[in-house]
């Protein structure tokens, strides 16, 4: 029993010791494993013993008046030559066997089951090994590019917009003062490593003007949940956190500020709309900006972006998704300092509305009149003009159309 006198490094081995013994408690399968391996590395020693025997004692005659239980664990009814081979074989079958078992039983709770072993293992210790990435957006684009991303890595933060105020969002934001959580929840998802049926529950959305889901009618189960998480902890961005606990996400989802941002554009034509999904619907954006413009940006964005390896801005909509987020002061300030290599995924495709007849460089533009140009560092661009198109009426895709050299200032790289 340690006592405030102990020392400290008295207290940890003790804290280890009886963490260990745990291992050893009924019900575990791991006693019986241990065993095996024991018994596998006995007979290994046995082996090694019998072939120093006879390289540096020469050849012993055996006893016959040994017991005939000696005499078989012994194995001297076969041949000398042959018995540390026997006993070889048997110790590393033992060995591999048991400590096969072993690792498996270990492992067992964490395994979905839908998943081998290998793949397991292969995605705790070599993704955790893999590069820090921060990517930035929201909505479709920015989930479609997680579920490639974490095939890579697992030290992913996804910092993700809070300007949406459309469908089930929407509608928690007004009800219950939250932050839009549909594209949190659509990351979240995207790098769990929940069951496929876990998954699909998150993307569950009750039936609209149902008489049977009541105030439930046209909200997604994922976008509930994170809800109620926030409500249990009377804290947004720990409601989040838990969220990416539950579901096993490979890395994190964090929104990119803590409160709800409201966004305002300025159309070509000189009139103001107000609110995101106004906003997706209209041509001939000029400017947009975010209320409160002084917004705090969420802790962990802000550490993730200073620590990241690569930074990923887009895919998304253009001013709707991905500009609400480099608009936080916070966020652009990391951006602007970070050691980072900073890379911007244009548009495979125009935008019904916002971004309609599009090209590169007015891609490009968009972000240099809401000073964003200077927080990229390389441009990918699609150059596959071949490709299925887009099924929205008015939608096409964007096409490599350079801005002016003056105004060249990031690396383009174009691909399919």
């Amino acid at each position: 029993m340690t006592n405030d006198r102990t020392p400290a490094g008295e207290r940890r081995w003790d804290s280890r010791l009886a963490r260990a013994h745990r291992y050893l408690r009924p019900g575990i399968g791991l006693k019986r494993w241990l065993v095996v391996v024991f018994l596998g590395e006995l007979l290994l020693a046995s082996a090694g013993a019998l072939i120093l025997r006879q390289v540096y004692r020469g050849v012993a005659p055996d006893d016959p008046t040994q017991s005939p239980l000696l005499y078989l664990l012994t194995l001297q009814f076969l041949p000398l030559p042959l018995r540390p081979v026997v006993l070889l074989g048997i110790g590393v079958g033992l060995f591999l066997f048991g400590f096969w078992r072993l690792i498996g039983n270990l492992v067992a709770p964490f395994n979905s089951g839908e998943e081998p072993l290998v793949e397991l293992i292969y995605q705790k210790r070599s993704l955790a090994r893999g590069p820090r990435i921060v990517a930035i957006g929201g909505g479709t684009g920015l989930s479609t590019l997680l579920r490639g991303l974490k095939e890579f890595s697992s030290n992913i933060t996804a910092v993700v917009t809070v300007a949406d105020d459309g469908g089930s969002s929407g509608k928690l934001r007004t009800e219950l003062g939250i932050p839009p959580v549909g594209d949190i929840r659509n990351c979240i998802a995207a790098l769990a490593d929940a069951e496929p049926l876990m998954t699909s529950l998150m993307h569950y959305r009750f039936p609209a003007d149902s008489q049977e889901t009541n105030g439930l009618s046209g909200h997604a189960f994922g976008n509930l949940l994170i809800a109620a998480l926030t409500a249990v902890e009377g804290d947004f961005e720990q409601g989040v956190r838990h969220a990416n606990r539950v579901l096993a996400v490979r890395g994190q989802v964090v929104p990119v500020a803590p409160v709800p941002l409201t966004l305002h554009a300025e159309l070509s034509d000189g009139r103001w709309v107000e609110g995101e999904s106004l906003i997706a619907r209209h041509q001939g954006i000029r400017r947009v900006w975010i209320a409160p413009p002084d917004v705090r940006a969420s802790v962990e964005a802000v550490e993730a972006i200073a620590r990241a390896d690569l930074i990923v801005l887009g895919p998304g909509s253009l001013y709707t998704s991905l500009l609400p987020s480099l608009l936080v002061p916070q966020i652009r300030a990391a951006l602007l300092s970070a050691s980072a290599a900073r890379l911007y995924v244009c548009n495979v495709a125009t935008q019904v509305g916002e971004t309609e007849g599009y090209t590169l460089a007015d891609h490009l533009a968009a972000l240099q009149a809401h000073n964003a140009r200077d927080v990229v560092d390389v441009v990918l661009v699609n150059d596959n003009f071949a490709a299925r198109t887009p099924r929205d009426y008015g939608a096409a895709p964007v096409r490599f159309e350079m801005p002016p050299p003056a105004q060249l200032q990031p690396r383009i790289v174009h691909r399919d």
